[in-house]
């Protein structure tokens, strides 16, 4: 029986909200942004620094110095220490794996669907939408300012580049998934189908006792 779902998501194209339906639906954990908190308690920082950090490979000038310099973290932050991407990553895939352990869990992007492949209790799906539809959804959440398709490419590329970069994987390979949905159907109407891909019974889910 599936135990964790792992969502990743285009850029706008609902895959967050949908995840949190879905988590609800089942009375399952939802792991999405409190990852960011939870990460931030870890490493003893701020979360504003973790979300700035989340879902994203570190800059060049970063990564040349660390490298020349051997500054950095990776399990925590100490003193002198600098908290960065490769720390954020570290800790990230922890607090998924821990959680995956736990079973009845959703847990959204982070590239969680490479951390936990090849494991038969989890099930992967990948949410996208046209262009049109992700820009009705950013414009609803953000306002006109942030609904550009320039804006939603730029964040597609970042998420790209995080999964390839930390995990040598193509975000949009569709063997890393068992089922890509797009959002045009309407969120309930995938939640319907993802809990019954899942073979989950409602209401009889650990955490929904």
């Amino acid at each position: 029986m599936y135990r964790v779902v792992t969502v990743a998501r285009e850029y706008g194209s609902g895959g967050s909200p949908i995840a949190a339906r879905l988590a609800a639906r089942l009375g399952w954990e939802l792991v999405d942004n409190s990852l960011i908190v939870d990460v931030a308690k870890a490493a003893n920082v701020d979360p504003s620094i973790c979300h700035q950090c989340d879902e994203r490979v570190d800059s060049w000038f970063h990564r040349l110095n660390k490298r020349t310099f051997g500054r950095g973290t990776f399990e925590g932050v100490t003193a002198g220490e600098v908290f960065d991407g490769d720390a954020m990553v570290s800790l990230s895939r922890k607090i998924i794996e821990t959680a995956a352990d736990h079973g009845e869990t959703v847990i959204v992007g982070r590239a969680a669907q490479c951390i936990l492949q090849g494991r038969r209790d989890v099930f992967h799906v990948f949410i996208y939408a046209p262009m049109e539809e992700r820009i009705r959804r950013i414009r609803e959440l953000h306002g006109s300012a942030f609904a550009t398709a320039a804006q939603i490419d730029e964040q597609d590329r970042i998420r790209s580049q995080y999964v390839r970069h930390y995990y040598e994987c193509d975000w949009r390979d569709p063997h890393l998934y068992d089922a890509l949905f797009c959002s045009t159907l309407g969120d309930e109407t995938i939640v319907g189908l993802m809990v019954r891909a899942l073979g989950v019974e409602e209401g009889q889910t650990q955490h929904a006792q």
